[in-house]
Order: structure tokens, then C-alpha cells, then sequence
């Protein structure tokens, strides 16, 4: 998408002195505020209802930025240099001298971060003197926002502007990763966990469903439309909407398909949008069929089980 400068102007505004703004992202849009103020970080956590034992992720332009915060070893620069710019979170040790909001930390000593890949959060990011505190721009535990009328939808004039970006193209969280000791997946993202262990070398545990909140999306309900949903089914209800995997020959109104083939990745950028779509169509009730437990498959059936725990 082109680059608007006096968007990027307008947006730097804003975020200098301390309000919150929509960020368009390749995973998800975000809300965000300067990492470093307190008064933005808790405006984040007030305008999202988000609980404060809940960190969040702060972003960055590069690697270069991130050294006065956090401390990183080989298998972070390793990772970095494969994947970034692009849907991954790490999770490093906080250095005692950053200037990060204990709001954002929830008074931790270890910080969740990022380096989104969109052109034009990038370009602001590289204009500012301080990272972006940017969780996905929803309702907590509501579904993410992946253009900005789902911004517009939850949050009206609540946020004081929406930097424009287009419809996300993974749209859905990155996948957060702990490289820290033994390499741990702390959330499946929009990053297959297959390539990061092919980069690695070696197998990545999956620690999805933690006993304590360490990071984002960990919770047991979330990412949910408000609607009930059923999932692996095969034989619907009467006036459930139902959402496929790939387009049938035989189509109903009340069926809604995340891809044309069942590609997965298309599937995965499909699904948010998806399940806002049927809530606006004022359906009472969600039946999923049974969505293949492999590569991004994985991220989505995480997301709908979340989604399901209404």
C-alpha cells in the first residue's frame, strides 16, 4: 500500500504526546502508545478492558533499536535475521536500565517483542524516538481487527485516529517464541512452527496452555466473536451459520468459507473477518467443521477453541 506522509505525520503527533492510535500491522491492527509512557500504556489497557496481569507486545523499526532495552543471544539473531521484519514475537530478559512502562511488563522483568513488517508502520516506527506498546486493537478477549472498520466497529471515536493500511495480510497474532533458556512456542502464531525449528535445528516445545499468563493470548477465552461456537462438526443446526474450509458445490446462505481450495493460509487470513461477518449477520450460533491440525491449521483451531469457551 502506498505510503500517505501526512498520515505518518498525523499518526507521530498523536503518539508524541501520549494518545493511542490504531496501527495497521501484517498480523493484526494494533493499539498503539509510547512503550515508554506510563499514561499511554494504561490508556491501552482502560480503552481495550484488558485485564493488567496481561503484558503486551512492544514494537520496534530493527534490532538496532531494541539494545537499550533487552539483552538477546545467538539463537534470537539467528531467528531475527530469517523472519524479521515479519509475524514473530520474542520473548528476552529486560535490561535493568529501560526506560519500558512497568504498565507494559505487568512489573515483569522480561519483554515481548516485535518487528512488524507492514511499509507503513515501519516508516513510522522509524521516525519516532521510542517503540510502539501495540496489542491487537479489540476488545480483549473479542475478536482482532484486521482493516480499519473493525477498528471503527469496537471502538468508535474512543481511539483518536486509525492509521489506514489496508486489510492485514496474515491477519491473524504472531506466533510468540521464547528463546530465552530452551527454546519454547508460547503462542501459535501467523510463523509456522516448523520453519523456525528447521532454522534452529531442533525441536520446539509447544508451551500454548501455561498454569500463569506470561504472554499475550494465552487465556482461555479468547479471540471470540460473542456468539457460541461448535467445533469439528459435521451435521449443523437449524439456524447455525457454518463456517468451511473450502467453497462446496453446494452453497447455502448460512455457509461461509475461509478459503476457495482449503489453503490454509488463506484460511488463517480469512477467519477473523469471517467470524465478525457472521456476528453482523445477527446469527445466534456457530458450527465449525473440522479444520486440518497441520502447519497454520494448528494457529487456527487454537484460536477457535479460545473463541469457543463462551
Amino acid at each position: 500500500m502506498k505510503i500517505n506522509l501526512a498520515n505518518i505525520k498525523k499518526a507521530k503527533k498523536y503518539l508524541k504526546i501520549d494518545e493511542c492510535i490504531a496501527i495497521p500491522t501484517e498480523t493484526v491492527y494494533g493499539i498503539a502508545g509510547n512503550a515508554y509512557s506510563d499514561r499511554a500504556c494504561k490508556k491501552i489497557f482502560k480503552l481495550k478492558k484488558r485485564p493488567k496481569n496481561n503484558p503486551l507486545i512492544v514494537h520496534y523499526y530493527d534490532y538496532n533499536n531494541l539494545k537499550k532495552d533487552c539483552s538477546y543471544n545467538n539463537a534470537f539473531i539467528k531467528i531475527y535475521k530469517k523472519f524479521c521484519p515479519g509475524p514473530i514475537t520474542f520473548i528476552l530478559d529486560l535490561k535493568k536500565k529501560s526506560k519500558i512502562s512497568k504498565f507494559v511488563t505487568n512489573k515483569k522483568n522480561t519483554l515481548a517483542v516485535r518487528f512488524p513488517k507492514h511499509t507503513i508502520t515501519r516508516n513510522l516506527l522509524k521516525k519516532l524516538k521510542f517503540p510502539l506498546a501495540a496489542p491487537s486493537a479489540n476488545l480483549s478477549k473479542r475478536v482482532s481487527a484486521v482493516c480499519s472498520s473493525d477498528v471503527k466497529d469496537d471502538f468508535g471515536k474512543k481511539i483518536k485516529y486509525v492509521l489506514e493500511g489496508g486489510k492485514s495480510s496474515i491477519g491473524i497474532e504472531s506466533t510468540i517464541l521464547d528463546l530465552r533458556k530452551k527454546p519454547q512456542i508460547l503462542r501459535l502464531g501467523g510463523l509456522d512452527v516448523s520453519t523456525i525449528q528447521k532454522v534452529l535445528n531442533k525441536k520446539i516445545k509447544v508451551n500454548n496452555n501455561p498454569l500463569r499468563i506470561s504472554v499475550p493470548g494465552q487465556f482461555k477465552l479468547h479471540y471470540s466473536p460473542g456468539v457460541p461456537i461448535r467445533l469439528n462438526v459435521k451435521k449443523i443446526r437449524e439456524n447455525e451459520a457454518y463456517i468451511l474450509i473450502k467453497k462446496k458445490k453446494v452453497t447455502k446462505l448460512n455457509y461461509y468459507f475461509l478459503s476457495k481450495k482449503g489453503n490454509l493460509q488463506e484460511a488463517a487470513k480469512n477467519l477473523y473477518s469471517t467470524l465478525r461477518k457472521i456476528k453482523k449477520d445477527k446469527y445466534k450460533a456457530i458450527a465449525v467443521c473440522k479444520i486440518p491440525n497441520k502447519g497454520l491449521g494448528k494457529t487456527i483451531n487454537d484460536r477457535l477453541v479460545r473463541a469457543s469457551k463462551f
